[in-house]
């Protein structure tokens, strides 16, 4: 008998194999552990951890996360024990999966991005390292890392300097142009680019009269965010020459094989674990079932084939 061959769904991210497309996002899975009662990590692409920082962080008092139509707003802090910490007592459990992991890292400086860098690029099982360029409830003097392209290249040059891992930023939908960004983050030598991070947001009490979360504004992630995702993959997709994570209110199959058709090689799944732990295994499936509906052997083939109305010209950023 004859054994219906499964397409293949593996990925390269800058010579990161992955078994499939599908990446647990950054602080909606904690350090791996957290999830892990709820779902076989060795199912999955890749896992990106909560972000770690050189001192440890209490974050924003609470509440911290607001359901609101569309999605949720969390105001979290990035709350984490610290890079030290994070090396005794998380990536034990990390370094025994057979799923690769990228660790998500924010500094309040160019320096102590390069220092948490240079720290994590003597633990040779990480896989990469994701910098958190954009968290809207961390602000770097008059604006995020990720607001800036000089800032945001700067960041990446001296990060690649201090680590032979490769380097993801994660880019923020709070600015006007997402090209310039982009490039500058791929002249300083980043690797991959993960779009976008959540997007500003305030929730208030109307009975206390107040705003609702702790730290008063917090970021808005799930299916309300989707449509601007997609338009910032379309926007840097055709200008760049290295993989995007997409990333911004992918709850299923056909919210991740969007992202694929516009030109992402991967998706990372936020807001959706949240809700239902296992369902990133769902969505798995789903993009599965699209290759083979659509007769597709491999997902590669899958990748960047949206029908352009326009053509895209290669650009650069220059940092002079």
């Amino acid at each position: 008998m004859e054994v219906e061959k499964r397409p293949d769904l593996s990925v390269q991210l800058s010579g990161i194999e992955l078994k499939n497309p599908v990446i647990l996002a950054s602080g909606t899975c904690g350090f791996g552990e957290e999830i892990a009662e709820f779902i076989d990590l060795n199912k999955v692409g890749a896992i990106v951890t909560k972000t770690v920082t050189l001192d440890p962080k209490e974050g924003n008092p609470p509440p911290r996360i607001a359901e609101v139509e569309g999605g949720i707003v969390n105001s979290i802090g990035l709350e984490n024990p610290g890079v030290e910490e994070f090396i005794s007592g998380k990536l034990p459990f990390l370094k025994g999966l057979q799923t690769p992991f990228f660790v998500s890292i924010s500094g309040n400086t160019v320096n102590e991005f390069q220092r948490l860098a240079a720290i994590l690029d003597k633990e040779k099982s990480i896989s990469a390292v994701e910098l958190n360029l954009s968290c809207p409830n961390i602000t770097h003097g008059n604006c995020l890392f990720a607001q800036d392209p000089k800032i945001s290249y700067q960041t990446i040059k001296k990060v690649k300097e201090a680590t032979s891992l490769p380097v993801i930023a994660k880019l923020s939908p709070q600015v006007t142009d997402i090209t310039s960004i982009a490039l500058a983050c791929q002249d300083g030598g980043a690797d991959i680019l993960c779009l976008m991070n959540t997007i500003p947001a305030l929730v208030i009490d109307r009975e206390a009269k107040r705003p609702f979360l702790g730290g008063i504004t917090g970021g808005l992630s799930g299916p309300a965010i989707k449509p601007i995702a997609l338009k910032m993959v379309f926007d840097v997709a055709g200008i760049i020459s290295i993989p995007i994570i997409g990333c911004g209110g992918i709850m299923n199959g056909d919210d991740a094989i969007d992202f694929l058709l516009t030109g992402a090689s991967a998706v990372a799944i936020g807001t959706s674990n949240l809700i239902s732990p296992d369902s990133t295994l769902q969505i798995i499936e789903e993009i599965e079932d699209y290759i083979i509906k659509h007769k597709f052997n491999a997902i590669k083939e899958l990748i960047g084939k949206l029908e352009l109305l326009r053509p895209l010209k290669s650009q650069s950023y220059n940092s002079e």
